[in-house]
C-alpha cells in the first residue's frame, strides 16, 4: 500500500478560506445530499477522556475522523481536543490522504454556523457578541466577517485577560472589538444590541439571559454535543425558530434542544433541518429569534476534508 499524502494545517488553511468552507459546506446542502442519512458519532470512554470517531461517506468521497478529547490537558499545556482526518480512495477504500483533524474542525464548525447565519441574521448587522474566547470564538468572527459587516464585536469569556486577548485579535480582523468578562452588567446591553449571538464555550448551563436576545437576532450555539449540557436555556429555544443540522442527531446530542424538550418549551415537531433552510424550505423568522444549534457532523469534515485534499 502507497503511503497515504500528509496534509498539514497551514497548508489546510492556505488552500481554504474561511468563506470557501462556507461555499462548499452549502453547495453540498444544495446538491441534494441529505444529513439524515450520516452515521451516528460514536465516542467510547477511555483512561484519560473520551475518544470521539465519525465516519461519512458521500459521492466521491469517504473518511473518518478520529478525535481525542482529553478534559485535563489544558493543564499540561496540551490541547484539550486532538485529531486527525483519513480520506479513503472511494473505490478501494485504499487510505489516500490524512489531514490534520484539529484544523478541519477549525474550519468546518464556523462554515456551517456562517451557512446558518447568512440564512438566519438580518441583511445589516451591526453588533456581534461572542461568549467564549478560544479558537472557535475566533473562527467564528471571522466567518461572520465574509457575509456581513458589523461595527462592534463584543467578546465575552470568564476571564478577563482572555476575552481581552480574543479581542484584541479580532480587532486585527479589522473591525471594533471589546472585552468583556461573564457576570458584567454590560453584557446584558450587548446581548439586547447584537444582531448576532455566538455561544462558543464549555459551560454545561446556559451562558446568557435568552430574554435578552432581541426579535430578528440569530444565536449559533456550538459548544457541546453532549445532551446533558447546553448553553441556551429553555425560554429562548421556546420562543425561537429553531434550526439544527439534522433533527434525529439534535434529539440525540444537542443539550440545549434534549433539556428543552424534556422541560416543556420546545416542540419535536417545532425543529427544523439545516437543508430546509439552505433549499428554500423555511426562512428567518423577524418577530422572534432565529437559533441554529450545531453539534458537528461527520459529512461536514468530510467536504472539508475533501476540499482542502483537493485544493
Amino acid at each position: 500500500m502507497a503511503a497515504p499524502r500528509w496534509v498539514d494545517a497551514a497548508e489546510i488553511h492556505r488552500v481554504l478560506s474561511p468563506d470557501r468552507a462556507r461555499r462548499l459546506i452549502r453547495a453540498t446542502l444544495e446538491a441534494g445530499f441529505d444529513p439524515a442519512g450520516d452515521p451516528a458519532r460514536l465516542s467510547p470512554v477511555v483512561p484519560g477522556g473520551q475518544l470521539l470517531i465519525m465516519p461519512s461517506s458521500a459521492p466521491g468521497a469517504v473518511g473518518v475522523k478520529v478525535l481525542s478529547v482529553a478534559p485535563d490537558n489544558p493543564a499540561r499545556g496540551l490541547e484539550r481536543i486532538q485529531a486527525l482526518y483519513v480520506l479513503f480512495d472511494p473505490e478501494t477504500l485504499a487510505p489516500s490522504v490524512i489531514l490534520d483533524g484539529s484544523a478541519i474542525t477549525s474550519l468546518r464548525t464556523p462554515a456551517v454556523s456562517a451557512v446558518a447565519i447568512d440564512e438566519l441574521a438580518p441583511a445589516t448587522v451591526h453588533e456581534v457578541t461572542v461568549f467564549g474566547a478560544g479558537p472557535q470564538a475566533l473562527g467564528h468572527v471571522e466567518a461572520i466577517l465574509a457575509i456581513r459587516q458589523p461595527e462592534l464585536v463584543t467578546v465575552v469569556a470568564r476571564q478577563n485577560d482572555r476575552a481581552r486577548a480574543t479581542a484584541d485579535l479580532v480587532a486585527g480582523l479589522g473591525v471594533r472589538a471589546t472585552a468583556l468578562t461573564a457576570g458584567d452588567s454590560a453584557v446584558a446591553a450587548a446581548v439586547e444590541a447584537s444582531e448576532i449571538v455566538v455561544t462558543a464555550t464549555s459551560a454545561g448551563t446556559p451562558v446568557l439571559d435568552g430574554s435578552l436576545v432581541a426579535d430578528g437576532a440569530c444565536v449559533i450555539a456550538i459548544g457541546s454535543h453532549e445532551p446533558d449540557r447546553r448553553e441556551l436555556d429553555a425560554g429562548l429555544m421556546g420562543r425561537a425558530l429553531v434550526v439544527v443540522e439534522d433533527v434525529a442527531t439534535a434529539l440525540r446530542e444537542a443539550g440545549d434542544v434534549v433539556m428543552a424538550v424534556a422541560e416543556g418549551s420546545l416542540s419535536q415537531d417545532a425543529l427544523r433541518p439545516l437543508k430546509d433552510l439552505v433549499t428554500g424550505g423555511v426562512t428567518r423568522a423577524a418577530g422572534r429569534p432565529n437559533v441554529f444549534k450545531s453539534v458537528g457532523m461527520s459529512w461536514e469534515d468530510l467536504v472539508i476534508a475533501k476540499g482542502a485534499a483537493e485544493a
